[in-house]
């Protein structure tokens, strides 16, 4: 049974989190970055969790908020409040070296993130990355009547392959977004990056993570492709591999 979440004031109500303390005094930690509409029980973040007590190391994981056990309403958030959550529990709730694991959307939250506290982070590992998805993923595939309904309305609805409720996209998601922008040009990361990444995303594409790779200032980057792998990442095979990933990085 997992434990229930403890919780600190964020900047947009409280954040709801769980942490492994494990690790000794100057053993880099591991800081967990969720998707759009995900929280921190899924399958990986369960299993990274699993990963870092065996290896007795310290991991974060959190809601951002209007996910999961965080406070708010999903609808009212966009990228700038769920990346304002993360810095204020990463500042917060670790001390010294970090490794970000950004998975879908918490790929694009782990670069501003690292952005904001370069010095603070050891590496990153991207899962499906999907940074700027608001923009190129979202906003360019709609077509113009969807796009018009979203401006006018304000929000759009969209069938989703995740849930059973449907995917509700506002304008202030897309307008938001386009203020955090990070696939402009060079990407000034520069620690270590491991991207995994599978060919069979319907949702992010692997070319977009090809793109992002290459736009990243880091010397040390490293792209692992999954020929079957989904969106997802989470078959056995999957999970052996991010938890190789983790083992080869540094501590």
């Amino acid at each position: 049974m997992t434990d229930a979440p403890h919780y600190i004031d964020g900047p947009h109500g409280r954040i709801a989190y769980r942490q492994v303390k494990a690790g000794a005094n100057g053993v880099t930690g591991v800081v967990w970055l969720g998707g759009f509409r995900s929280d921190m029980l899924g399958t990986k973040a369960e299993f990274v969790d699993q990963w870092a007590r065996k290896a007795n190391r310290n991991f974060l994981r959190f809601d951002y908020s209007g996910h999961g056990e965080s406070d708010g309403q999903f609808e009212a958030g966009c990228i700038g409040e769920w990346s304002a959550d993360a810095l204020a529990v990463f500042d917060e709730l670790t001390e010294g070296p970090q490794i970000l694991i950004g998975s879908s959307m918490g790929g694009w939250v782990a670069t501003l993130l690292a952005l904001k506290r370069p010095e603070r982070i050891a590496a990153i590992v991207f899962i499906a990355p999907a940074p700027d998805f608001t923009e190129r993923l979202m906003w360019r595939g709609f077509s113009k009547d969807q796009q018009r309904r979203l401006m006018n309305d304000g929000r759009l609805e969209q069938p989703s392959d995740y849930s059973d409720e449907p995917e509700i996209i506002t304008r202030k998601l897309i307008e938001d977004g386009r203020n955090h922008l990070v696939m402009t040009g060079s990407v000034p990361v520069r620690c270590p990056v491991r991207i995994l990444q599978g060919m069979k995303d319907d949702a992010v594409p692997y070319a977009h993570a090809l793109e992002f790779a290459e736009m990243l200032e880091s010397d040390d980057v490293a792209v692992a492709l999954t020929r079957n792998g989904d969106h997802r990442l989470s078959t056995p095979e999957d999970l052996e591999r991010l938890a190789a990933t983790l083992d080869q990085l540094p501590v």
